[in-house]
């Protein structure tokens, strides 16, 4: 009961959506805006960047807050307990129980369960991330490709991983590619927006 207890917790936290609550006390549902996404990105593009830090603050905070409630159970929480409290929370904002079931794609709530449960898979999924973004200026691609990153890490890692470190790794990839799925078909199309700003590198080789 206490596991199912701390799932059910983290899936309500993942539910408080950073985008739709700040959203709220503006008038505006971001989901009507752009790209209809309820995320750090389309809030970035939509509100400005005083409004998407406040989203990817609460996006990334219930992320941290999920992978700790395992820890309030101690030694008898079992080990996968912590990385499933950090899915719960993903899914609880990809469908929010608050928001009709309609939110973000989960990449900021992860990245604060990642603080909370394997810091050091941080190093990989954001090096990527920032790698990719800055060559191609593409914010999913680079999502995806960051967490594509975590069960080669988890596989190849010079430093101990923890238990139930690899499931999680693959689960939470396998996640992102699912709701990251429009944008890899934008791309194949050639429609999908570019974030000219950020590319940084493909700027430096010129």
């Amino acid at each position: 009961m206490p596991a199912v207890l701390c799932l059910l917790l983290a899936y309500l936290l993942g539910s408080v959506s950073g985008a739709l609550v700040l959203g709220r006390w503006q008038g505006v549902d971001i989901r009507t805006l752009g790209s209809g996404n309820a995320g750090g990105t389309n809030a970035l593009r939509t509100r400005g960047w005083r409004f998407a830090l406040g989203v990817v603050l609460i996006d990334v905070g219930k992320g941290v807050l999920a992978g700790l409630l395992a820890r309030a159970l101690g030694d008898a929480g079992p080990a996968w307990l912590a990385p499933a409290c950090v899915l719960a929370a993903v899914a609880g904002h990809v469908w929010p129980l608050f928001h009709g079931f309609r939110g973000g794609k989960g990449a900021a709530t992860l990245i604060g369960g990642l603080a909370a449960v394997w810091p050091a898979a941080l190093l990989p999924f954001l090096g990527t991330w920032l790698v990719t973004l800055g060559a191609t200026g593409f914010v999913g691609l680079s999502t995806v490709l960051g967490a594509l990153s975590l069960p080669i890490f988890a596989l190849l890692s010079p430093w101990p991983v923890p238990q139930a470190a690899l499931p999680f790794a693959l689960l939470a990839a396998s996640f992102l590619l699912f709701t990251h799925r429009s944008n890899l078909a934008r791309l194949r199309a050639g429609t999908e927006h570019r974030f000219e700003r950020a590319r940084l590198l493909a700027r430096g080789r010129r």
